[in-house]
C-alpha cells in the first residue's frame, strides 16, 4: 500500500497530465522510504508545513508552499514527515 492518496488531473485546455498526491500528516515515518522514479519530475508544493525533501548525498531541504522542485529520474530521494497534510502536484517529464 502506498503512503499517499493520488488522483490524476488534466491541465485545462491542454494535454498536460498532473498527479495530485496527498500525504496524510499521520503517515508513519517508516512508510516514507528512499526510492527512485523512472521519469524526471517537476513537483509543485500546494500545502504542508515543515515537510522536507532529501536527495541522495544531500542534506534535507524544507519544502516551501508555492515552490517547485526538480527530481531527476533514477535519483534516490525521500520525504521527511512534517506537520499538516502535504499536497503535491507532480508533472512527469
Amino acid at each position: 500500500m502506498k503512503p499517499y492518496k493520488e488522483t490524476r488531473q488534466i491541465q485545462h485546455g491542454t494535454d498536460v497530465e498532473y498527479l495530485l498526491r496527498t500525504f496524510d500528516e499521520n503517515v508513519e515515518d517508516e512508510e516514507l522510504v528512499w526510492h527512485r522514479d523512472k521519469r524526471n519530475r517537476r513537483v509543485h508544493i500546494l500545502s504542508g508545513d515543515n515537510w522536507k525533501l532529501q536527495m541522495d548525498d544531500e542534506l534535507p531541504k524544507e519544502l516551501v508552499v508555492g515552490h517547485e522542485y526538480w527530481i531527476p529520474k533514477e535519483t534516490y530521494h525521500r520525504l521527511i514527515k512534517g506537520n499538516k497534510n502535504l499536497v503535491l502536484r507532480i508533472e512527469n517529464i
